[in-house]
């Protein structure tokens, strides 16, 4: 995995030709600066601590999917938690990191509000402007609060709503299966319905927003989950973090996994800390990217 950060301390990377721009300052910081265009945000275009995330990048070597899938690149987005959380100015850069990537598909894998209604509006006005298929999940914290209303806001963005449902989308000449099943944390995820009259081969594709319902999906059928919930451990005390979300049943904290037989990334999200109510540590926000590669299919 190759993992170029924004706004780290740490000595600057070289960054390709269609990315932000970075300058390193005194203190060693490596800050973005986007490159041009008024920011109703923050108009010296300077990112602070509080609103500095990740791009990870990711290959993934999936079997059974469309040749023609060779290189298809997929953005994610997770847990944003809009509102006193999360900096503004933090979801606007990843929504332009996005967009700088092009990316074939864009994924929001849920919570996109915390616990207050408050945010709800913000939630268009923040996460509006996605350039591409967005395909979205609801998360437990939407449910807690107003899916309906995050449904209908994201449907009004040209954005795609899977609660249980599947959609195909030509993509590079060859259709690709995206499958969103709901919240499982909530009780209201449906494997079965998700996955009913959809495709039985080729490329395949599974939102969720908690990574457990990779336990649930058929075994062993070139499936790739992409998950968020856990926030990579929020605060990661290094054996303490694991045992207790193994204890809650949330064995899969950050990164990639094999589930039987499938794969799962559980992305460590947007939202949270640097100056919010709630702290992370060794966990940075993130906005991952993915190229998906043809894997060849074992005899045995």
């Amino acid at each position: 995995m190759r993992l170029r950060r924004l706004a780290r301390r740490d000595a600057p990377l070289a960054a390709p030709a269609n990315s932000f721009r970075r300058n390193l300052q005194e203190d060693g910081r490596n800050a973005l600066v986007a490159r041009s265009g008024a920011d109703p945000f923050r108009t010296e275009r300077r990112l602070r601590w509080r609103d500095h995330f990740s791009l990870s990048e990711n290959v993934l070597m999936v079997q059974h999917m469309h040749a023609e899938h060779d290189g298809l690149r997929i953005a994610q987005l997770s847990d944003v938690h809009v509102g006193q959380a999360t900096s503004a100015l933090r979801i606007r850069r990843a929504v332009e990191a996005v967009n700088e990537e092009k990316p074939d598909l864009v994924f929001l894998t849920g919570d996109y509000v915390t616990h207050s209604p408050k945010p709800l509006p913000r939630v268009r006005e923040l996460l509006a402007g996605i350039e591409g298929p967005v395909y979205v999940v609801l998360g437990n914290h939407d449910h807690w609060v107003n899916a309906p209303y995050l449904r209908e806001s994201f449907e009004r963005m040209g954005y795609t709503v899977l609660q249980n449902e599947h959609r195909q989308v030509h993509v590079k000449g060859a259709p690709v299966t995206v499958l969103g099943v709901d919240d499982g944390l909530t009780g209201r995820d449906d494997v079965e319905a998700t996955f009913r009259g959809a495709p039985v081969s080729g490329t395949r594709l599974v939102l969720a927003h908690t990574p457990p319902t990779a336990e649930k999906l058929p075994a062993h059928a070139g499936l790739v989950q992409f998950s968020g919930h856990t926030h990579g451990g929020q605060f990661v005390v290094r054996g303490l973090t694991e045992a207790l979300f193994r204890r809650a049943g949330q064995p899969y904290i950050r990164g990639h996994y094999h589930v039987n037989g499938n794969q799962l990334y559980v992305n460590r999200g947007l939202g949270f800390g640097f100056g919010g109510p709630y702290l992370r540590r060794g966990s940075e926000p993130e906005v991952a990217f993915f190229t998906l590669r043809q894997a060849a299919v074992s005899a045995g």
